[in-house]
This record gives C-alpha cells, structure tokens and sequence, in this order.
C-alpha cells in the first residue's frame, strides 16, 4: 500500500508566496494528474514531496508517515531523462538501486524487455531516439525501491504521435503494476487519458480550485480521444483553467 497526503501545504520564495494552505491525497493505486497554469508552482510541489526543499507549514506524508523535508522517499522522473551519457541503458536504469545499496539486475532486465528495449541494454544515450530515452529513463524510475512515482511533465519534448505512443506505453506498463503516480502536465488530453483524477491548480499562491474524477473504464484505447464524451470533459477542463488566462 503506497498513499501520499499533502496538508496544508504552503512554500514562499524571497517574500512570494508560490503555495498556500495546498491540501490533496493520492490513494493507494492510484494515477493523478496536476493541471495548472504556468508558473502555478507544480514544480516547486514536486521539489517539497521530494525533500529538496522544505515547506514553510504543512505536512506531506506517505503511508501515514511524514518524509517532510526527507529526500529518497520517492521516485522521480524530470520532464527530460537526464540519462547519464557515459553509462549504458542498463547502467542508467540500475542508478536508482546503486544508490540505495542494491541492485536487481535481473528485475531491469525483464522490464527493458517489456518496455522494447531489448538488445539495446548496452547502448549509450546518444545511440537512442527520444522516445527510447524516455522508456529508460521510466523504467530506472520503476525499479528503484520507491513505490511512489512523480513524473514532471514526461513527455512534453516530444512530438504529437510519440507522446500518443509514450501514453498508450505508459498505461500498459502501469496497468499491470498500479504503482502510486503523481504526474504533472500542461496538456488536457493527457490528462483525461491517463488519469483516475485530476487537480486543478490555481494561479499563485496555488490552491487547488477544483478536482475533476475521470469516469473512463479501464484499460483506455486512443479512440476514446475522439468521443463525445471525452471532448465534453475536455471542454470543461478547458474552461476551468481558462480562468487564469
């Protein structure tokens, strides 16, 4: 069981106050999406779950115990790889266990297999298309011991029809394993597809101001891209954030 829980959660930089009184959960098993306008301070949550900064007030627990302000409680994936160039795929995806003392060469083994990156375990970063990069860098995320996983904007650098591709990716893998997944991402569509719920982020100091359930059954096929129902939703969403602009 992995459950994260933001309370009350409020960060100022040089006297601007960038989150205030930011309350959320993400149960266990559970895939949500933060939407929000520039600048609203995404970024800066992602930083303060991760322990690389600490809140001014609040709490952030995960599985009913506080990691405020502790760093290696979760998995992160940063909207580039930042694959490190000397080190080869298999290298990279076992950087996360290296860190913590133990590697499982044999579980990241089976997960390039799944991710369709077999025979390419001892290729360098600079031999890999983007999208290959992107799985790397996933699946290091998947295998470290963390069971919580923040993805900041993952797949943002890429074009329409690889992003299509990353997210159809993405819920194959996850729909087996129902990992624990905050993501962050500035586009609608994404969000609807990908998500159980959404958060919707207000201008700063962020709030939230307003939390959407995605009524789509799972596993989600690209059609559903083009449905009614989907393109309603879509709407209101739009109209939601439409408010800060």
């Amino acid at each position: 069981m992995t459950s994260l829980l933001i309370k009350n959660l409020s960060k100022s930089f040089e006297g601007e106050m960038i989150l205030e009184n930011l309350s959320f959960n993400v149960e266990d098993g559970e895939f949500v999406t933060i939407l929000g306008p520039s600048g609203s301070g995404k970024s800066t949550l992602f930083h303060l779950i991760g322990g690389l900064f600490s809140p001014d007030e609040g709490e952030i627990e995960l599985d009913g115990k506080s990691i405020t302000g502790k760093q290696g409680s979760i998995a992160y994936m940063p909207q580039t790889p930042s694959l490190l160039p000397w080190r080869t795929v298999i290298e990279n995806v076992l950087l996360g266990q290296e860190l913590h003392g133990n590697t499982d060469r044999g579980k990241a083994l089976q997960m390039i297999e799944r991710t369709g990156l077999k025979g390419y375990e001892k290729a360098y970063p600079a031999q890999l298309s983007g999208g290959m990069k992107q799985r790397a860098a996933f699946i290091r995320a998947l295998v470290s011991p963390q069971t919580f996983l923040c993805l900041d904007e993952p797949f943002s650098a890429l074009d329409e029809f690889t992003r299509l591709d990353m997210q159809k990716w993405l819920l194959s893998i996850w729909e087996e394993d129902r990992s624990s997944v905050l993501f962050v991402t500035h586009n609608i569509d994404e969000a609807l597809f990908l998500s159980d719920r959404i958060i919707v982020l207000s201008n700063r100091p962020a709030r939230v101001q307003r939390e959407f359930t995605v009524p789509f059954p799972r596993p989600r096929q690209k059609e559903i891209l083009l449905t009614e129902e989907f393109l309603s939703w879509k709407k209101e969403i739009f109209e939601e954030l439409s408010y800060f602009s």
